[in-house]
């Protein structure tokens, strides 16, 4: 954890904020690159006085937007075979995109904002939203609102703990576990909302 800590550390030193904003786009798309990696040196550099923390949590999500669109387009214009033929490349198979879809049409829309606090599965919801064909901008607006919170509380970590990699590792568990019980507050108030609309 250490050494792909420093190794990016200097990938951020040395490329600044558009070295952020790769990371988090190629994390958004099907590149298996996780966003941990990239922000929590993000705030380790910022407590440092090297980054400035609004910016690097401004471009991280910018970079995360801009790689879910990348897969939003792609599943838009190309449709199902055309996801599965450039998937083939990144170990993404017809089962997975199965699975996307389920979810997506679990959760509906609101999926892509809640997707964007779940690891394994934020950067692929886009694939079925393109798919359906939603809405660009509802699409666009719990992206960012999703991407923005995930990006902020690693971006913080790594702001208060980032040179202890112990302290890292036991709040990352915590984090996630805090990031799940969001989600089911989201949810709940979103049920409850799309009810009384109703």
């Amino acid at each position: 954890m250490q050494e792909i800590i420093d190794f990016v550390v200097n990938i951020a030193r040395e490329f600044g904020y558009l070295g952020i904003f790769i990371m988090m786009f190629l994390e958004s798309t099907f590149f298996p690159f996780p966003s941990e990696v990239a922000m929590i040196p993000a705030g380790y550099l910022a407590v440092k006085g090297e980054m400035s923390l609004p910016i690097a949590i401004a471009v991280g999500t910018a970079g995360s937007l801009l790689g879910a669109l990348f897969n939003y387009f792609l599943a838009r214009k190309y449709g199902r075979k055309g996801v599965l033929k450039f998937g083939k490349y990144f170990f993404f198979n017809e089962e997975k995109l199965e699975k996307m879809e389920k979810f997506f049409v679990a959760h509906g829309s609101f999926s892509t904002f809640v997707a964007r606090l779940i690891p394994g599965v934020r950067q692929l919801v886009s694939l079925p939203a393109g798919l359906s064909k939603m809405h660009l901008g509802k699409f666009s607006l719990h992206t960012t609102l999703g991407a923005g919170i995930w990006v902020t509380v690693l971006a913080l970590l790594g702001y208060f703990i980032g040179g202890n990699e112990a302290l890292i590792k036991e709040y990352l568990h915590q984090i996630i576990f805090m990031t799940l019980g969001l989600i089911v507050l989201a949810s709940v108030i979103y049920v409850y909302l799309n009810k009384r609309a109703k």
